[in-house]
C-alpha cells in the first residue's frame, strides 16, 4: 500500500496517504460530539426500518411524506445505520469517508492531467479548504455531491484522454448520482464536461458530439429515476411530497429545489419568502452558522454567533462569508488559469493539459455565475467550488515556479501571486478579526517574509538551489496559511459547534465546523 505505482516517485504515494489521513483526522474529529440532525435524521430511521420509506426517502414510519430531498440523499446514512446502528456518529460517519475519497481521487485526477507534484497540491489544497474540513464531518448531502462530481470528473479524464465513450458514459453515472444527492447542482458540472470533451477529445467532431449526447442521456436517465418512481406511483401507494403545493416530485425538484433559488417561481412548488427561506415551518435546515468566535463567548463578534440569513448579491462569493468558507485561493486559481491558458495559447487541440485548463475554468465560471445569481442558504452550497479552486491553484503554483526559475520578466509572476494571496488573506480575516489574532498576523508576516525573499533571490540573481527552493517552499506555506488554520480550527472545541440548539429553527444542529460554517439552508 504504501509503494508508489510504475511512474511515480517513490515518495508520491507515502505523501498521498499522508494527506489523506490528515483528511481524515479533519473531518473525524468531532464524530463522538456530532448531534442527530432532526427531519434528516427520522429520515434515515424510517428508512432504515421499511422498503417503502427507503424507496420514496419518507420521513415517517407509516411512509405517508417525504423531506423536500430526493431518497438518494440518505442512502449513505441509510447504510451506516444499518452496519453500525442508529447513532449520530454513524449518520456523519459516510461523509467522512466521502472526504477522504475524494481527496485520494483528487490526487489522480490532477496527477494524471498535470503530474505528480501539482496532484499532491490538489489533494493537500482540497483537503485543508475550511468549508470541507467542516461539511465531511457532518451528515449532509453536499458531501455526497462533491464526492460524485470529483468521480465524475475523473471518469471525464481517462474518456477525453482516449476519446473512450465507456468512460464518459460512466462520467455522467456519476453525475446523476450526485443529482440523487443535491439534485439541478449536480447538473451546473455538465458545461464544463461537455465544452472539453468535444474540444480536446482525440477523435472526430460528429463522433465526438455522439459521445456527448450518449453520455448526457445515461445522466439524465439515471438522474430523473426517482423522479420517475414517483411520477408512476399512484398517489395512493406513495408519500406525499414535501416541497410542493400539488404532491409532485417534478415540482419539488425543478421548482422548489431548482429555479425557487433563482427566484422562478415554477406552479406546484412551494414558495420561497423575501430573503429566500421557505414559507413553512416543517423546512428543513441544512447547517446553522458557526462564526469565528469561541463558544459561550458572542460577545466577541457583533454577530453573535447567530444564524446568517440567506445569502444573496451578485458579489456574495467574494464576501467575508462565503469566501472564508472556499475562496482564499481565488487570486492564485484565477491567475493560474489565465497565465496557463495564455502559455498553452498554440497547443494543438487534443493538447490535454490546456483541455484541463478548459474544463476546470468552465467548471468555475459555471458555478461561480450561478451561485452570485441564487440564493445560497448555506455555505456547504460552494463546496462545490473546492475541486476546481484546488485544481487550478495546485498547476498554479507549479506553472508560476517554473517561471521563476526561468528567469526574465515572467520571473516575477510568482512573488506577485504571493503578495495578492498575502493581500487577499488580510482583507478575508479582517471580517472576524477577533479569530485567532496570533494566527493571522503569523501568516501576514509569512506571507511578507516569503515575497520578500522571493524578490531577493530575483534581485542578486542567485543560484544557489537551497536559496530558490527555500523561498519556493516559504511562498507555498504563506499561500496556504491562512485557509489551514481556519480548516484546523475543527480540531478546538472552542471553535466547533457540535450540540443541537433547539431554538435556531427545526434543525439547526452546531456541527463540527470550521469557522466558516454553514448557514440554515432551506429547499435543497
Amino acid at each position: 500500500m504504501w509503494r508508489s505505482p510504475d511512474g511515480q516517485p517513490r515518495w508520491a504515494r507515502p505523501v498521498l496517504l499522508g494527506i489523506a489521513a490528515v483528511a481524515a483526522v479533519l473531518y473525524a474529529w468531532n464524530l463522538p460530539a456530532v448531534d442527530f440532525a432532526p427531519l434528516y435524521s427520522d429520515a434515515v430511521k424510517s428508512m432504515s426500518g421499511s422498503w417503502k420509506a427507503f424507496l420514496f426517502g419518507a420521513v415517517d414510519a407509516d411512509a405517508t411524506s417525504t423531506l423536500d430531498k430526493l431518497a438518494g440523499s440518505f442512502v449513505p446514512q441509510v447504510v451506516s445505520a444499518k452496519i453500525f446502528g442508529f447513532h449520530a456518529w454513524s449518520l456523519a460517519l459516510p461523509q467522512v469517508i466521502e472526504g477522504v475519497i475524494s481527496v485520494l481521487v483528487m490526487y489522480r485526477v490532477v496527477r494524471r492531467w498535470a503530474g505528480v507534484v501539482p496532484g499532491l497540491l490538489a489533494a493537500g489544497i482540497f483537503a485543508l479548504t475550511p468549508v470541507a474540513a467542516s461539511m465531511f464531518g457532518h451528515s449532509m448531502e453536499d458531501g455526497a455531491l462533491v464526492m460524485c462530481l470529483v468521480l465524475a470528473v475523473d471518469a471525464y479524464q481517462r474518456a477525453v484522454l482516449e476519446g473512450r465513450l465507456r468512460s464518459l458514459v460512466w462520467a455522467g453515472v456519476w453525475v446523476g448520482l450526485g443529482f440523487q444527492a443535491k439534485m439541478l447542482q449536480a447538473w451546473m458540472i455538465l458545461p464544463a464536461l461537455a465544452i472539453g470533451y468535444l474540444l480536446s477529445a482525440p477523435a472526430g467532431l460528429r463522433r465526438r458530439v455522439k459521445h456527448v449526447v450518449v453520455a448526457g442521456a445515461v445522466t439524465l436517465a439515471v438522474s430523473l429515476s426517482w423522479i420517475a418512481l414517483y411520477t408512476f406511483t399512484p398517489a395512493s401507494a406513495r408519500p406525499d411530497v414535501d416541497g410542493s403545493t400539488n404532491n409532485s416530485a417534478f415540482s419539488m425538484v425543478f421548482g422548489y429545489n431548482g429555479l425557487g433559488h433563482l427566484g422562478i417561481q415554477l406552479p406546484g412548488a412551494r414558495k420561497f419568502d423575501n430573503n429566500g427561506g421557505a414559507i413553512d415551518p416543517q423546512q428543513v435546515a441544512g447547517q446553522r452558522d458557526i462564526l469565528p468566535t469561541k463558544r459561550g463567548n458572542p460577545d466577541e463578534d457583533p454577530t453573535k454567533a447567530t444564524s446568517r440569513p440567506v445569502q444573496n448579491g451578485w458579489a456574495k462569493l467574494f464576501d467575508g462569508h462565503l469566501a472564508v468558507a472556499v475562496g482564499w485561493l481565488y487570486p492564485l486559481a484565477l491567475l493560474a488559469l489565465l497565465y496557463g491558458l495564455w502559455r498553452r495559447r498554440g497547443a494543438e487541440r487534443t493538447d490535454p493539459v490546456r483541455g484541463g485548463m478548459v474544463m476546470w475554468g468552465v467548471w468555475l465560471l459555471t458555478f461561480g455565475l450561478v451561485f452570485s445569481v441564487a440564493d445560497v442558504p448555506h455555505t456547504a452550497y460552494v463546496a462545490s467550488l473546492t475541486p476546481a479552486v484546488a485544481a487550478l491553484s495546485a498547476l498554479g503554483i507549479v506553472l508560476f515556479w517554473r517561471a521563476y526559475r526561468e528567469g526574465g520578466k515572467q520571473a516575477w509572476l510568482l512573488p506577485l501571486v504571493v503578495a495578492a494571496e498575502v493581500v487577499w488573506a488580510a482583507w478575508l480575516w479582517s471580517h472576524y478579526p477577533n479569530f485567532l489574532p496570533w494566527a493571522k498576523w503569523g501568516a501576514l508576516a509569512l506571507g511578507v517574509a516569503a515575497v520578500v525573499a522571493l524578490i531577493l533571490v530575483r534581485v542578486v540573481k542567485t543560484t544557489s538551489p537551497r536559496l530558490v527552493t527555500a523561498g519556493l517552499a516559504i511562498g507555498v506555506a504563506a499561500v496556504v496559511a491562512a485557509p489551514a488554520t481556519y480548516a484546523i480550527s475543527v480540531l478546538d472545541p472552542d471553535y466547533s459547534g457540535t450540540s443541537f440548539d433547539a431554538n435556531a429553527g427545526p434543525e439547526s444542529g452546531r456541527i463540527p465546523a470550521a469557522p466558516p460554517t454553514p448557514a440554515n439552508g432551506a429547499g435543497g
